[in-house]
């Protein structure tokens, strides 16, 4: 864990806002740290890579806004943002994720997450999408918001509407993404980096969970769940290139 000490209170330092970076992967919260450390508004005032250090480093320094991704190799930022959201609401969160945008979004905002941006986005929407956020806002990609809306109403409310969807635990849902993919066990196991057995047991809560039979009827509800949650929108034209080229 990296905590760098509390920097004097001298009036250029106090006019920047303090961003603190939860990351499991080093290159990338240094990739983070290099797009903001040249902005003048923004400085980084802490790394850290677990769930535990992260609640430790929001009471340590105080940040303005929380960079976390969702999947932490100790720990679960989901579950991260809904304490941190319970105990200090006006402290944004921004999630950073390699993850489908339109499968975790949805959870992670109605958790409290004050905004979702994919690890692929070019450098200046996350600057943007950090402004926002400090700024009392809720940053959505465009693709998202749009998507979002339409699942709102194919579902008639999305997260709380009692979706059955709704039941699942954080992992539980990642292992249902992987196998609406068409992945194996073995391949989701090896994504995820757990053993074959852990995913065959979420692979029975799943059925408990979701009233299904056999894995036939889980692969089948797989399949149709992720189509569902991932076409882009009608009529959107082409999407943008997320590395900004």
């Amino acid at each position: 864990m990296k905590i760098p000490q509390r920097a004097p209170s001298f009036s250029a330092v106090t006019a920047q806002r303090r961003v603190l970076i939860v990351d499991d992967h080093p290159i990338v919260r240094q990739g983070l740290r290099r797009m903001i450390e040249p902005e003048p508004d923004l400085v980084v005032c802490g790394e850290v890579q677990t769930e535990r250090e992260a609640r430790t480093a929001i009471r340590a320094l105080s940040p303005d806004v929380v960079i976390v991704d969702i999947s932490l190799a100790q720990g679960d930022g989901l579950e991260l943002v809904r304490d941190v959201h319970a105990q200090q609401p006006e402290l944004p969160m921004l999630v950073l994720s390699m993850h489908d945008e339109l499968i975790y979004a949805e959870r992670l905002l109605a958790a409290g997450a004050s905004g979702y941006i994919m690890k692929q986005a070019a450098s200046d929407q996350l600057l943007i999408a950090l402004r926002q956020v400090l700024a009392g806002g809720t940053y959505l990609s465009e693709s998202l918001a749009g998507n979002l809306g339409r699942s709102d109403a194919a579902a008639g409310g999305g997260v709380g509407s009692g979706d059955p969807i709704d039941r699942l635990s954080n992992r539980e849902l990642q292992v249902l993404s992987l196998i609406g993919r068409g992945m194996s066990s073995r391949e989701a196991a090896e994504a995820l980096g757990l053993s074959v057995k852990t995913v065959e047991t979420h692979r029975q809560s799943l059925k408990r969970k979701l009233n299904l039979a056999t894995n036939a009827q889980l692969l089948q509800y797989a399949i149709n769940w992720y189509a569902s949650r991932s076409k882009p929108p009608a009529a959107a034209g082409p999407e943008p290139d997320p590395a900004g080229g």
